[in-house]
């Protein structure tokens, strides 16, 4: 039998933030949504705001914060390079001061809290696929540094709470995700190569477009936060969350021009500095911790959801 919570997640308005709130809903429970809008946006959660059950409110995770909750999702982070490369002291604030306050909160309450991670705790990784074990391959002062070693640094004060004060945390290594609510400047490639092939404009891939990635759907994402969440107090993690099943950047543009119809042409740029060449889930701790959880959206099937979701913005 579900128990109904009140559960606070913080980037609530944010692309993932937003499913997993609708989804949280949908189960029963109630959501207190939290975002300072400066990546997320209103329009995510518009449609949530008629639900009683929901809540909205402004404000910035890396000041202090409390309401009395029963779980905590923290989400709340720049998460596309174009967004945290503009902003990169706020991205560290965000990230570590983020953490602190709501692992502060976590402690106070005696209750869980879940730590959206990033694959890129992994850096380049010489390693692939990159299992949890893996320590990484991070440049500490380079362009994409702020993010990941905000992100680093989040998942050491996790780690720290838990072997100090005891509290119950969980920590997700997020992979690649795309799915409708990305926004149209993310700047992320999902969402950079459909926007270009709606409007038959050229394809921009960075490099030799042989770089692999690993694609999943958000839906799928937002089934291995609740199983993570719900995991025994003992397993902190970190798990990989993320598709085992690597494309490379040049056959994803080819599938989005071939689902789109589009006249766009494909143009080669430079790569930018510390871009990974592979970036790959191992998922087996995955698998046995939650219950067997895999992605389950094809690429084609979560693709053409991602293009109809662009096609109504535009």
């Amino acid at each position: 039998m579900l128990i109904m919570k009140r559960v606070l997640v913080t980037g609530g308005a944010g692309f993932l933030g937003s499913h997993l709130c609708e989804r949280l809903l949908d189960q029963g429970h109630k959501v207190l949504c939290l975002d300072d809008f400066s990546t997320g946006s209103r329009r995510n959660v518009q449609h949530l705001l008629r639900n009683p059950s929901f809540e909205l409110i402004e404000h910035d995770v890396a000041s202090p914060f409390f309401a009395e909750v029963d779980e905590i999702y923290n989400l709340a982070c720049p998460a596309s390079p174009r967004h945290y490369q503009h902003a990169p002291i706020k991205t560290v604030k965000t990230s570590v001061l983020g953490a602190i306050n709501m692992l502060d909160m976590a402690k106070r309450l005696g209750i869980r809290l879940l730590h959206a991670s990033t694959s890129e705790v992994y850096g380049d990784p010489a390693l692939t696929p990159q299992p949890e074990t893996y320590w990484g391959n991070v440049n500490p002062i380079g362009p994409r540094a702020c993010y990941d070693e905000g992100k680093r640094c989040a998942e050491t004060l996790c780690v720290n709470y838990h072997q100090q004060d005891g509290v119950r945390v969980k920590v997700a290594r997020i992979f690649n995700t795309y799915g409708p609510r990305m926004a149209p400047d993310d700047g992320r490639v999902v969402a950079n190569f459909v926007m270009q092939a709606l409007h038959n404009r050229d394809i921009t891939i960075f490099g030799d477009g042989s770089q692999t990635r690993s694609f999943m759907h958000c839906s799928d994402l937002v089934e291995g936060l609740l199983r993570l969440m719900d995991t025994s107090d003992d397993f902190v993690g970190p798990v990989n969350l993320g598709n085992a099943e690597e494309i490379s950047i040049l056959r994803l543009a080819e599938l989005i021009v071939a689902l789109t119809g589009s006249r766009s042409r494909l143009v080669f740029e430079p790569r930018p500095k510390d871009d990974p060449a592979q970036r790959c889930p191992h998922i087996a701790l995955a698998r046995r911790v939650l219950g067997g959880w895999a992605p389950q959206v094809p690429i084609e099937r979560g693709l053409m959801d991602t293009i109809d979701y662009f096609r109504q913005l535009l």
